[in-house]
């Protein structure tokens, strides 16, 4: 059973493990990190964006960041000024977090499906000085919620947007090479930077630290609104490198990437793993698509494929999989949700990924902590999310946080260099989060003798839809707002497809009448389609504990019955 050389199993019978300290730490930033690369591979493919018809080397890609840092240092954006990306998986948003790291700025993850409300609030709350965005993607009209939120957009000039709602914001940068009042275009910024000599790039990158913040990614919370999880450099340089390492990756490695950008699981398990070692990525297209990912996999020959167990399971299930060739395939990593045992032995067989590896993690975390190895058995790679990674330390505890016996079931907490700066312009819920270093995750675990780690639940309630955290309070919270409800709770259910789906219940207010509908219409483009209730029940009361607390679980055991749903 293979694990890391000095990881050191739970001693004294307790649920404490500590990772392998060998391998030092990385002390470079991101900028560097692609230097060094493209020192070293400077003439090896980088990157493939098949929709996009985009292949680079390392030399390429290196001169695209560099010409877009340029552009971005030439609009007057400066060290630790927040740039703002809300996009699918497209070319731009590559070199965005190659590029804002290359000049110290700090970029800013916007989820795509996100709509006005959360739009609003992410902007405003950490400062975005700068957003670059498409026209359009799937129902989404970014431009369009952009200038319903700044209205002043149609009257400003690029750059001089001073907007009563978004009063942060100055530019708004356009993917598409199409004029547009107050906007700039993406090649307009590429243009400005045309005249920025590379010794200023570098000069600037000379004056950037590890430990300085590099990226903000939303992170819906339990109490309501998304909290700015800040990750530093050094952060995401050394998860990205461990998790590669822990794959075997070199830069003979070709990466399948059909996970979001957004997300930590394609800017870093999937970019930041390639970086690290100079594999190659490549991009299937802007969303997922299990056809779009069997073709890249088969005719890029890609070894290594990323995806939560939903995008496995929908391309193992696609009528053409016995079309593609997946024999290139060796490894790759599966997280986001409880894998079935049974996807996990044909994606095995079926799509050759005998190296296959699950992973556990969190945002705030940069984001993994754990890791299966590539030759841990199928069953530990199915019951448990492996074990910890180098430089990490990880513990169970109870309430009162206690150390709890290898076995038993409390709260994962996680202390290292992987633990995020804190949540940005939000101290007392950072303070609540990190304690003594130590990062709560939140979540129900249990350590075996051997240091493998398994996620039993939840210490709130939080439910996982197809890969997606989805935080009950924030969209209870939501709901509050209409004007018909006088009290919402918002819960998970099983569902076959994606392993949780969002049910609320509902108390409207005496005299008040409303239809299912109407509830989802009042969600529509205001709240990401992942979080709109599936299932909506108006019921006259909750069930409630004698000392007044909801009980979800009661309402979640009588919707599974009354719908007939079964756990996957």
């Amino acid at each position: 059973m293979a694990m890391q050389p000095g990881t050191l199993l739970p001693s004294g019978g307790l649920s404490y493990v500590k990772g392998d300290v060998s391998p030092p730490l990385s002390e470079q930033t991101v900028p560097e990190l692609l230097a060094s690369t493209v020192g070293r591979f400077g003439n090896r493919p980088a990157v493939v964006f098949r929709e996009q018809n985009v292949r680079w080397t390392w030399n390429e890609f290196s001169a695209a960041v560099d010409r877009m840092a340029a552009g971005l240092h030439a609009l007057g954006l400066r060290k630790g000024d927040r740039v703002g990306i809300w996009s699918p998986n497209r070319v731009e948003w590559l070199l965005t977090q190659f590029a804002t790291a290359r000049v110290g700025l700090v970029m800013v993850n916007i989820n795509p499906a996100y709509r006005l409300a959360e739009l609003e609030y992410a902007l405003n709350k950490v400062g975005c000085k700068a957003i670059i965005a498409p026209e359009v993607f799937k129902t989404s009209r970014y431009l369009e919620m952009l200038q319903t939120l700044a209205p002043e957009l149609a009257q400003a000039e690029p750059g001089a947007l001073n907007a009563a709602r978004l009063p942060m914001l100055r530019w708004v940068i356009r993917m598409e090479d199409l004029p547009t009042p107050g906007m700039l275009t993406f090649n307009g910024l590429l243009e400005r930077g045309a005249d920025v000599p590379k010794q200023v790039l570098d000069d600037i990158t000379a004056g950037l630290g590890a430990r300085d913040p590099i990226n903000i990614q939303f992170t819906s919370g339990t109490t309501g609104a998304p909290k700015g999880a800040t990750l530093t450099h050094r952060n995401i340089v050394n998860n990205g490198r461990y998790i590669a390492g822990a794959m075997r990756f070199s830069e003979q490695d070709k990466l399948c990437i059909p996970v979001p950008f957004y997300h930590c699981f394609g800017m870093v398990l999937g970019v930041l793993a390639c970086v690290s070692t100079g594999a190659c990525m490549v991009f299937p297209g802007e969303a997922f698509q299990p056809g779009a990912t069997m073709a890249a996999v088969s005719e890029e020959r890609c070894t290594a494929l990323h995806g939560v167990p939903t995008m496995f399971i929908a391309q193992l299930d696609d009528p053409d999989f016995a079309k593609y060739d997946f024999s290139s395939l060796r490894t790759g990593i599966m997280a986001g949700a409880p894998c079935p045992v049974e996807v996990m032995k044909r994606v095995v067989s079926d799509m050759h990924m005998a190296e296959v590896t699950i992973a556990y993690g969190m945002t705030e975390t940069s984001p993994v902590s754990f890791q299966s190895a590539t030759d841990d058995p199928i069953d530990k790679r199915v019951s448990t999310v492996g074990r910890v990674q180098p430089h990490l330390e990880c513990k169970v505890v109870d309430v009162d946080g206690q150390i709890l016996p290898v076995g038993a079931t409390g709260e994962l907490c996680t202390r290292g260099y992987s633990v995020m700066l804190g949540y940005w312009d939000d101290e007392a819920r950072t303070q609540e989060s990190i304690r003594d270093g130590w990062m709560h995750t939140g979540d129900l675990a249990t350590i075996d003798e051997q240091g493998y780690c398994n996620i039993v639940g939840r210490v709130k309630d939080m439910l996982i839809r197809g890969g997606e955290n989805v935080y009950p309070r924030e969209i209870e919270e939501f709901l509050f707002r209409h004007p018909k409800v006088q009290s919402v709770q918002v819960f998970g259910v099983p569902d076959q497809k994606y392993g949780e789906e969002v049910c609320a219940w509902i108390v409207l207010k005496p005299g008040q009448s409303a239809t299912e509908e109407e509830i989802r219409d009042y969600c529509r483009d205001q709240i990401a389609h992942y979080k709109i209730p599936r299932y909506i029940r108006f019921v006259d009361e909750m069930p409630m504990t004698i000392t007044g607390k909801v009980q979800k679980f009661v309402m979640r055991d009588q919707m599974t019955q009354e719908l007939g749903l079964s756990p996957r």
